[in-house]
């Protein structure tokens, strides 16, 4: 049910706003949402650049819009009422902003950790902080649109899922669902500098991280319990995730390889059919017929490549590679978030996120 009708010269149905703006996030929303057919972007929110035109903070948007960044509001009710609020905040601040936002009547997209999990507990554990609102934990759908697509068509509000999260969880989600991943799952997955988000850090700043390889928060990185909750709702057993992220010399993209034991009788032609099975009809999601995934065939776009291949047969058991890629700003972020919109508004998904991307 629409709660504003969307007033500007566009004609559009729905509005929006999106606090956290600045950020590379927020930047992969605001050029999404200016140029989406249903959807007029009618506020941006940030801590800096206040009173600045979009271009101040995203070159790329400079003339594109008269919108000016203006400050995290105190008091929803003293702004332009909106359908949607994206969140492209810290998982703190976050929470902060929900506690205002909640009984509004406008819909919620969180694309912080805040309300990702369901076991309150493993909050303190993964993001050192003891959840202020777990009773607000069962109303949030996890955005993971391939699992919960049903739950998201008109959801009031939604974490939206980490990038590693997505990547890893698409990769694996065919041996969930054919009932075969149980046990331990290595992974380790690879991830451009734009997912360390737009502040410079000793790790970050280019000069180190453009000729450098190196891992990060082995075994602790805050989206294993997210990733492991989602597969095992969606068919894996006794899952136990051993995670370590790697920090590569590129901007954008996410590279993950996971390891599964199988019984050793399945067969590559097996793997192909779990794949296309687990995700048909699924806009984004797709399996390359003469190759493996890669980076540079989803960079800048909303889609998501996938394969699961046969390694070799020890005692009775096959280890099978999931690989898949995805760009962290686009399907692991922003494009996913503009996904779940979508379905929350009753909209076509893919409004806003068909291009292709760019290559190479």
């Amino acid at each position: 049910m629409t709660i504003h009708t969307a007033t500007n010269d566009e004609g559009k149905r729905f509005c929006a706003a999106v606090y956290g703006a600045t950020g590379f996030l927020g930047a992969e929303l605001l050029r999404r949402l200016l140029g989406h057919p249903e959807v007029h972007l009618r506020r941006v929110h940030a801590a800096d650049h206040l009173g600045l035109p979009l271009g101040a903070a995203q070159p790329h948007l400079e003339g594109i819009s008269d919108l000016r960044y203006e400050p995290v509001p105190d008091d929803e009710s003293a702004v332009a009422p909106v359908d949607v609020v994206f969140l492209a905040l810290p998982h703190a601040v976050s929470w902060a902003v929900t506690q205002r936002l909640i009984g509004t009547g406008t819909r919620i997209i969180d694309c912080s950790g805040a309300f990702r999990l369901r076991d309150p507990g493993l909050y303190q554990k993964f993001y050192g902080q003891t959840h202020p609102m777990t009773d607000l934990l069962p109303q949030f759908v996890y955005g993971q649109t391939e699992f919960n697509h049903a739950r998201l068509v008109g959801a009031r509000y939604v974490a939206s899922p980490g990038c590693f999260a997505t990547a890893i969880e698409l990769g694996l989600m065919p041996l969930a669902r054919a009932g075969v991943l149980e046990g331990d799952v290595q992974v380790v997955a690879m991830t451009g500098s734009s997912g360390a988000g737009s502040a410079a850090l000793p790790t970050t700043h280019h000069p180190v991280r453009a000729g450098n390889i190196r891992c990060y928060r082995p075994f602790t990185h805050q989206h294993e319990p997210e990733i492991v909750e989602t597969l095992t709702a969606a068919g894996g057993r006794r899952l136990h995730l051993n995670f370590v992220p790697i920090a590569a010399p590129l901007v954008r993209g996410i590279l993950a390889t996971s390891f599964a034991k199988v019984p050793a009788e399945v067969t590559q032609a097996q793997l192909d059919q779990w794949v296309d099975s687990a995700f048909d009809g699924c806009r984004f999601v797709r399996r390359p017929q003469k190759r493996h995934p890669e980076v540079v065939a989803i960079t800048g776009s909303n889609s998501v490549e996938v394969a699961l291949i046969a390694g070799p047969e020890h005692d009775g058991q096959r280890t099978v590679s999931a690989v898949s890629a995805l760009d962290n700003l686009v399907k692991g972020g922003a494009g996913q978030a503009i996904q779940n919109m979508n379905l929350m508004l009753g909209l076509d998904e893919a409004l806003g996120l068909a291009d292709p991307g760019a290559y190479p």
